[in-house]
């Protein structure tokens, strides 16, 4: 059975887009981001829109602002444009029924290593931060702060399918409530409708080749979130998918007592 699909993006929408990046990269507001090189800002959105799978996470602990992203960029690309000009001219933007600042702290960032695009850093961080109540975004602080500092939770999940991807319904399944394998499938169903689906998952025991001991300890730990593409198959014990996450898209395929095992619930949004 094969469920869901990858929609092409629309030409006309994608030329608006565009042609909004012209209309910003002449503009002769001076940036809130000191440290940012608009020329280079301009050059990653550019690349984003013609192909949301250059957006990338880098090293930074982003991957549920990161999967929010792709979809806003795959989908309504000239609200990100939008989006990116305000934080960069402005310093903030206007969700569905809020507006999202960043601080002084985060935009005076002066980092030599960023780990990953401009344009990506500058609206990941902001996402991110307007969440981090506790861990300031610090592109060079130690690895666990920054893994402190990036966890995304589903409830943030589900806020920012609302606010920034403007969908009217968000809901989080449980795998464990509803049945893995149902979740799966009611997920490929709500992205060939047209909406969005962001999986949690245990990322190595899904997207790579799991060790031993990780394969057989009594509890995996959800780590990670990625973008459901669709092409779900689930056959002869099998289940197989195809997902968005740094950077590319990655294809799933492992027994179903695996699935189950790293597989955590579903965060989906229609329109």
């Amino acid at each position: 059975m094969v469920i869901g699909s990858n929609i092409p993006p629309n030409s006309t929408v994608l030329q608006q887009a565009l042609d909004a990046i012209a209309h910003f990269e002449q503009s002769p507001l001076p940036g809130m981001w000191p440290f940012l090189d608009k020329a280079t800002v301009v050059s990653d959105m550019r690349s984003r829109v013609s192909d949301p799978f250059q957006i990338n996470q880098g090293q930074q602990p982003f991957c549920g602002p990161t999967s929010i992203l792709f979809e806003l960029v795959r989908k309504q690309p000239l609200r990100y444009v939008q989006i990116c000009q305000n934080l960069f001219e402005v310093g903030y933007f206007q969700t569905k029924t809020k507006r999202i600042d960043t601080s002084e702290r985060l935009r005076q960032s002066s980092k030599g290593n960023l780990r990953m695009g401009q344009a990506d850093w500058m609206l990941l961080s902001t996402l991110r931060q307007a969440e981090s109540l506790i861990f300031p975004v610090d592109p060079e602080a130690p690895k666990f702060v920054r893994d402190l500092s990036g966890m995304s939770f589903s409830w943030e999940m589900k806020g920012w399918v609302r606010e920034v991807l403007g969908y009217s319904q968000a809901n989080y399944v449980l795998a464990y409530k509803s049945k893995d394998l149902f979740a799966l499938r009611d997920a490929a169903n709500t992205v060939k409708l047209g909406g969005v689906a962001f999986a949690l998952i245990t990322a190595k025991g899904l997207l790579g080749t799991a060790s031993t001991t990780e394969a057989e300890a009594p509890l995996a730990v959800p780590n990670h979130w990625v973008t459901l593409l669709g092409n779900v198959i689930i056959k002869d014990g099998r289940v197989q998918f195809d997902v968005y996450t740094w950077g590319r898209k990655m294809s799933v395929n492992v027994d179903e007592a695996s699935f189950e095992k790293f597989f955590w619930g579903m965060v989906i949004g229609l329109p």
